[in-house]
C-alpha cells in the first residue's frame, strides 16, 4: 500500500451479499477461483509443439516445483474448468479443493475458512471444510461422520460452484442457455489427470462449449485476444521499443502506459487483423496481449447464501441444485492491468517453463520400467515375504 498516495478506492466486499439477501441465519460462503488461461496457443508463432497440446497452467507446474514454489503438483487443469462439461468442470474443482495453492480461497461470513496453508508442506483440512459446510448441506446424509456424508457435501458444493459459473441471462426460445465456442485449439490438454484417464478407458469427451453470457465465457473471450501467443508479440513489442527510442514523445500519443480509458479500449478493439508493418499494428497487438495477460491472472468471486423458505428470487439469481436453494452473486476482480514492461519477463519466463517442462517429461519417460508393471500405466505395489 502507498501510504503516500493522496486517494484511494472504497471498494465493497465481495465475500457478503447486500442485506436484502439474508433470508436465512446462515452466513454466506464465497468461493475466490484464480481459473488462470483457458486455452491452448493457436498462434503460427509458437515454436514448441508441446505448448499445443499441453496448458500453461500444468506445465508451470513442474518449474514451480523445481523452484520449491511448492511441494506438490496441483492435478487442477484450466480447460477442464473452462470446458463447459459439468464433468470435466467437477473434476477441476475438486482438484482444487485437494490443492488450492493460490487458486481457490473459501470464506464464510466474511472470514478466510480454507486455503493454502503458509507452510506448504502442510496441506488444508478437507475435513475442516466439511464441518463448515455441513449446517448448508446437512440434507445430504444423516450420518455425518460417515465416509458418505463427505462426499455428498462437497458433491453438493461443487455443483453448487459449477452452476454459478454456468449462470447465464441469455436463453434461446426453449429455455436452454446459448452455447458458444470460443477455443480454436485442442479441447483437452494432455497432461490433465482426466485425459489420461480418458484414454486409459478408450472414453472420449465431447466440446460442449460456454453459455454465452456466463463469467467463464467472458474471461475466455478477453484471454484470447492473445491470437499471437508471446513468442508473436515480443518481435512486436521490440518494434515499439525501437520506434520509442527514436520518438520518445509519442509514447503518450500511443497510451503505452496509460490512461486506461475510452481511447485505450478503442485500439484494442480497432487493431488490424494483418501486420502492415505500422506502429499501430504493433502498439495495438501489445495492447491487446497485456489486457489478455490481465483476464488470465484475474479472479472470480463467487458468494451465495441459503434462501429462505418462503424467499421469492428472480430466477436469474437462483441456484437450485436438488435440494437446497441458494441467492448468489459473481464477480471478477484482480484487473489491474499488466504494465507494459512485463511482456519482456513474460518472453523469458514462457522459454523456462516450456523447456525445463520439455526436459522433465523426457528425464520421466526415459526412466527404466519394470516388467512387473509395464503393462499399465498406473503403478502396482508388490508385497514380497522378507
Amino acid at each position: 500500500m502507498d501510504t503516500f498516495s493522496g486517494c484511494g478506492l472504497c471498494l465493497p466486499n465481495l465475500t457478503h451479499l447486500s442485506p436484502c439477501h439474508f433470508g436465512d441465519h446462515r452466513p454466506p460462503l464465497c468461493v475466490e477461483i484464480k481459473p488462470k488461461c483457458g486455452f491452448l496457443p493457436f498462434s503460427r508463432h509458437v515454436t514448441k509443439e508441446c505448448k499445443r497440446k499441453v496448458c500453461r497452467f500444468c506445465m508451470h507446474q513442474h518449474f514451480k516445483l523445481a523452484n520449491g514454489k511448492w511441494n506438490r503438483l496441483s492435478r487442477y487443469c484450466p480447460l477442464d474448468l473452462f470446458s463447459g462439461s459439468k464433468q470435466r468442470m467437477y473434476v477441476a474443482i475438486k482438484h482444487l479443493l485437494e490443492e488450492p495453492q493460490n487458486n481457490l480461497k473459501i470464506f464464510k461470513g466474511g472470514e478466510l475458512i480454507y486455503c493454502c496453508k503458509d507452510d506448504a508442506k502442510q496441506q488444508p483440512d478437507l475435513n475442516e471444510l466439511v464441518q463448515h459446510l455441513w449446517p448448508y448441506f446437512h440434507h445430504s446424509n444423516s450420518l455425518y461422520n460417515g465416509h458418505q456424508s463427505s462426499k455428498a457435501v462437497f458433491n453438493e458444493f461443487i455443483q453448487v460452484i459449477c452452476s454459478a459459473l454456468l449462470s447465464s441471462g441469455d436463453s434461446n426460445r426453449s429455455g436452454e442457455p446459448r452455447k458458444v465456442q470460443l477455443a480454436e485449439s485442442r479441447p483437452l490438454c494432455e497432461a490433465s489427470p482426466l485425459h489420461r484417464e480418458l484414454l486409459r478407458n478408450g472414453e472420449h469427451v465431447g466440446s460442449h462449449g460456454l453459455p454465452k453470457d456466463c463469467v467463464l465465457a467472458k474471461i475466455l473471450q478477453v484471454q484470447m485476444l492473445d491470437n499471437l501467443d508471446i513468442e508473436g508479440v515480443y518481435p512486436l513489442y521490440k518494434r515499439v521499443e525501437q520506434y520509442l527510442e527514436e520518438f520518445p514523445k509519442e509514447r503518450n500519443r500511443l497510451q503505452i502506459d496509460g490512461p486506461y480509458d475510452e481511447s485505450f479500449l478503442e485500439k484494442v478493439k480497432t487493431c488490424p487483423s494483418e501486420d502492415d508493418g505500422s506502429i499501430e499494428y504493433a502498439v495495438g497487438k501489445v495492447l491487446q496481449y497485456r489486457v489478455a495477460m490481465t483476464a488470465k491472472d484475474c479472479s472470480i468471486m463467487i458468494t451465495f447464501a441459503p434462501c429462505g423458505e418462503d424467499e421469492k428470487l428472480q430466477p436469474n439469481l437462483e441456484i437450485q441444485p436438488p435440494k437446497p436453494r441458494f441467492t448468489y452473486s459473481v464477480s471478477i476482480l484482480d484487473l489491474d492491468p499488466k504494465p507494459y514492461d512485463s511482456i519482456l519477463h513474460q518472453y523469458k519466463l514462457d522459454s523456462k517453463i516450456v523447456n525445463y517442462y520439455l526436459r522433465s517429461t523426457n528425464s520421466a519417460q526415459d526412466l527404466p520400467t519394470s516388467n512387473l508393471y509395464k503393462d499399465r500405466q498406473d503403478c502396482t505395489l508388490l508385497f514380497h515375504a522378507v
